[in-house]
């Protein structure tokens, strides 16, 4: 009696704990008009809706200085349409004194992806300025 009534919990407890087999796809590319070697990544929701996990490795001038960076924001970015247009400031609400994250492009298919970013903290004289850049999912031919 006890194997009959603990066999559909334990099946039950194991469909819930199942991970689920659609996951966010990564997206890499480069940037073609800062410095050498700037690199821009995200990951992109199973239905194509939401940007999360973008990260800019690459070049910036800070208060006169060339400094490398690899950061990106807490926040998302909603795609609509196959088009990523927004700004996250990080902290939320931080002012002159938060980073402030611009992403806009625009997604051919699940193929390929591009568009402008930008990084600044107003305040502290930080900015990338207005980058291109070009992506695609990992392991798709760039």
């Amino acid at each position: 009696m006890f194997k009959l009534l603990l066999f559909p919990l334990l099946l039950t407890v194991a469909v819930v704990a199942a991970p689920s087999k659609t996951k966010s796809v990564h997206w890499a590319g480069t940037i073609s008009n800062g410095m050498k070697g700037d690199k821009i990544s995200f990951d992109v929701s199973p239905d194509g809706k939401k940007l999360t996990n973008l990260t800019f490795d690459g070049y910036w001038r800070c208060s006169g200085k060339l400094e490398r960076q690899v950061v990106g924001p807490e926040g998302s970015f909603a795609i609509e349409n196959n088009k990523v247009s927004g700004v996250v400031l990080d902290p939320p609400g931080g002012g002159g004194t938060a980073w402030r994250f611009d992403l806009q492009g625009n997604f051919s298919g699940k193929a390929a992806a591009k568009g402008t970013f930008r990084m600044n903290i107003t305040a502290m004289g930080c900015d990338t300025y207005k980058l291109e850049w070009a992506a695609a999912p990992d392991g798709a031919a760039k």
